[in-house]
């Protein structure tokens, strides 16, 4: 009879690489789930739940982030001053508009990460940047491309490659 064991992975053996993402145009959940992924590291066959796997990860463009459909208008985060009634609230657009507009993506890439010491390290490898620029530079992360793997990644791409397709006479069924 074959056994096989899996493999667990060792903080001593796991390779980390640097990712960059330009967050441009790109829908906000949809990001921050596949950001929420490569930190976990569930896209390696390696994956190990108790073990700190991930990649780092860059973002830039923090700012230019989109919401489908009026999320934008209609999204609000809460949140507590600790006194009595001091609930306060906020719309999307305006933490998108206001002075830490990286905030948005931070948050829903926090919201998908498990809660923990484990999940806190793991947010510690992403940095979130609101403009072009960014200071690690050295790491020389390579560009992962979230726009091109599907089209609803994206919100108001200009010279889109895919055309609808014309419908000829051939297509057509005449009664």
């Amino acid at each position: 009879m074959l056994t096989r064991t899996t493999a667990s992975a060792k903080p001593a053996e796991v390779e980390k690489k640097w990712l960059l993402i330009d967050a441009e145009g790109l829908v906000v959940g949809r990001l921050a789930s596949l950001i929420a992924n490569r930190l976990r590291g569930k896209h390696k066959p390696s994956f190990t739940p108790h073990v700190d796997c991930g990649d780092n990860i860059i973002v830039i463009n923090a700012e230019k982030v989109r919401f489908t459909g009026r999320k934008a208008q209609q999204k609000i985060y809460y949140r507590h001053t600790g006194h009595p009634g001091g609930i306060k609230e906020i719309r999307a657009d305006k933490v998108l508009s206001g002075r830490f507009p990286e905030r948005v993506l931070e948050k829903a890439v926090e919201r998908m990460i498990p809660s923990g010491p484990l999940g806190r390290q793991q947010m510690r490898n992403l940095r979130i940047f609101a403009g072009a620029d960014h200071p690690h530079g050295a790491q020389e992360p390579e560009l992962l491309d979230i726009a091109g793997m599907n089209i609803k990644n994206t919100i108001g791409r200009t010279g889109s490659t895919v055309a609808p397709a014309a419908a000829t006479d051939s297509t057509k069924v005449d009664a």
